[in-house]
């Protein structure tokens, strides 16, 4: 027998244990006209306790434990969410709880996390390196390893989410779900796959690590040697093999990748829209939908799974999703070093309704002539067409842009 397979019977009593500890998250129609045309709804696991959906996961299996087992202490490896949930549910039994994180973890995560009571240990550039270094405290200390996705009680306690959304909605006829290791998106297909076999499920990851899309598709890409996404919760570079079999390759229907400016995208889309605080793991699901990289029957479900954002990134986020959006972007000129140079430009930026927000000289560059300068520009426009016009009629002007 599979020991990763679950049945409905384990899911139904992730539920009783979960009674009373997690939330019940709403699921509801997306305020956005682009959503509500489309019949999209949004289940807010981001409000769900510590953050994110982990909570589930974790305090099914740390419930799981024997008295032994519980004395021993527990010990995982998460880029953050995870982590909480161990943490907060460990604290709340009674046990040791040990986590190691990537260094690169976002620093509200790793706060957060001991301040849940659990000992922090910073190890690896990636996730993949910090879950070894785990693997070996375990063996060396006798701790129990809380495995992030790869264990029945995980993946039964996130499949809880899929019992609410049916009960909730059973008109859906798909959901869109994040992937990282697949213990969400598993847990959740399996249950709404046994309760309706007609509804679509969609997993999306970060085109840095896309390995459980390339199981799915049979294409394989090089990796790059450097990740760096703001969607470190679903950045898992070398994908279970076995959670793929078991249930990836069973219950879901198709998967697709977003970069990070699609993931930005969607992240603004939701404070300015949803009026909610999404991470990057979290609104990956929607930034798949919003690029359109879905063919999405009406109606259809995004799971927003985390909201548990560095607040360090968060300019870089909002600049990087408006810039998607064309309402904030950057052009960068080279002139003559000229008396009126600058006031010719922004007159033009004037005439075409832009607002020049920050500007720097540059005279000293290898590149330019004795005469000549480059001017940048970050500038508020309206849309991607207005910052063509603006483009069109520097060109016109016959001022020489820097193209990136």
């Amino acid at each position: 027998m599979n020991p990763l397979q679950i049945s409905m019977d384990d899911v139904k009593k992730a539920r009783e244990v979960l009674s009373g500890v997690a939330r019940k998250t709403p699921a509801n129609l997306g305020l956005g006209r682009v959503l509500q045309n489309k019949g999209i709804y949004l289940k807010y696991e981001n409000f769900q306790l510590t953050g994110s959906f982990k909570i589930r996961g974790a305090m099914n299996k740390l419930n799981s434990l024997t008295e032994e087992e519980r004395a021993r202490g527990v010990i995982a490896a998460s880029a953050g969410n995870h982590a909480q949930g161990v943490a907060f549910g460990a604290s709340k039994l009674g046990i040791q709880s040990t986590i190691v994180m990537p260094m690169a973890a976002p620093l509200i995560k790793v706060t957060a996390t001991k301040a849940y009571g659990a000992d922090v240990i910073l190890h690896g550039r990636y996730f993949d390196e910090a879950f070894q270094e785990a693997k070996r405290l375990a063996d060396e200390k006798g701790y129990v390893f809380i495995h992030p996705y790869q264990d029945p009680y995980v993946i039964a306690g996130q499949g809880t989410i899929g019992h609410e959304i049916f009960e909730a909605l059973p008109q859906m006829k798909s959901v869109v779900i994040p992937i990282g290791g697949g213990g969400l998106i598993s847990g959740i297909a399996y249950v709404l796959k046994n309760l309706n076999p007609q509804i679509k499920i969609y997993g999306v990851v970060s085109d840095q690590t896309p390995g459980m899309m390339e199981m799915k598709t049979g294409e394989h890409h090089v990796q790059p040697q450097f990740i760096s996404t703001i969607a470190d919760g679903i950045a898992v570079k070398n994908p279970s093999k076995e959670m793929f079999e078991t249930y990836i390759n069973k219950y879901v229907d198709d998967i697709v990748a977003v970069n990070d400016n699609e993931i930005a995208q969607a992240i603004v889309y939701c404070m300015e829209v949803e009026k909610v605080i999404t991470e990057g793991s979290g609104a990956a699901g929607l930034a798949a939908v919003l690029n359109g990289k879905l063919d999405l029957p009406d109606p259809s479900l995004v799971l927003l799974c985390g909201g548990n954002i560095d607040l360090n990134t968060v300019s870089s986020v909002i600049e990087a999703g408006l810039r998607k959006q064309g309402r904030l972007t950057r052009i960068s000129v080279i002139v003559n070093d000229l008396p009126g140079t600058l006031a010719e430009i922004t007159n033009i930026f004037a005439n075409e309704r832009a607002n020049v927000l920050d500007v720097i000289h540059d005279r000293v560059s290898p590149e330019l002539g004795l005469r000549q300068t480059r001017i940048d520009f970050l500038l508020e426009t309206m849309s991607l067409e207005h910052v063509a016009n603006i483009k069109k009629t520097l060109r016109e002007e016959k001022i020489w842009i820097l193209e990136k």
